[in-house]
């Protein structure tokens, strides 16, 4: 019964995984550094999408601002730092730009995006710690289930939020990932609610490598 509930809530699961999620309490909640940049940060490539630049919702209004004017979009600016993530226009849905020195950076940059703009971040406390697994037949498949299975820890009980992701586990060569979130069940008298993310999509999904790292765009369904 519990296989057929989840199978009927997720629209894109392509497989089945007998990886069961596990909640625990975050005795150690690591701090972000302050080099790392976790979105509020919009180049000329990544312009605010209209309908998000106009909604007066403080979650996707604080997604949108920023207190360095640079371009922080390509690998090539010298003020664009390690890692990070932003939103780039892209019509009807919303596309998550990430980046980092190396796959596991940008992908974990890349969940705590798709979450930033579900709420606001900043009222996510690391107070509990969800464990979990994913695995693809290859790169792109990897990073959608691992967003895929995020996001349906979100969609159901105990509708755990992150606000920081840390992969422990990332096999390049079998595309398997072991992984914790650091963050708390949503909750709408604490966590401001943004723009709802119905599925996660292959469409305009990219990885490239580049001499400083990995950058990855996801077009995810709003």
């Amino acid at each position: 019964m519990e296989e057929e509930v989840r199978s009927e809530k997720r629209r894109h699961k392509t497989s089945e995984s007998d990886i069961q999620p596990e909640l625990k309490k975050h005795s150690n909640p690591s701090q972000l550094s302050d080099d790392i940049s976790h979105s509020y940060l919009l180049g000329n490539e990544c312009a605010p999408p209209t309908d998000i630049a106009d909604n007066e919702n403080i979650a996707n209004r604080r997604a949108l601002e920023s207190d360095d004017q640079h371009p922080h979009t390509g690998p090539e600016d010298p003020n664009r730092p390690p890692r990070g993530y932003e939103y780039c226009d892209h019509t009807a849905d919303i596309q998550v730009h990430s980046w980092g020195v190396n796959l596991k950076e940008a992908f974990e940059e890349s969940c705590v995006g798709m979450f930033g703009y579900i709420t606001d971040l900043q009222t996510v406390e690391p107070k509990d710690t969800f464990s979990l697994e994913a695995e693809g037949q290859d790169l792109e498949s990897l990073l959608f289930h691992f967003l895929d299975e995020w996001l349906y820890a979100f969609s159901v009980e105990p509708f755990f939020t992150p606000n920081e992701i840390n992969i422990l586990e990332f096999d390049e060569v079998n595309f398997k990932i072991k992984c914790e979130g650091y963050g708390e069940p949503f909750d709408l008298k604490k966590h401001p609610q943004g723009t709802e993310v119905k599925a996660i999509t292959y469409s305009a999904m990219q990885i490239k490598q580049h001499d400083k790292g990995y950058d990855i765009y996801v077009i995810v369904d709003i």
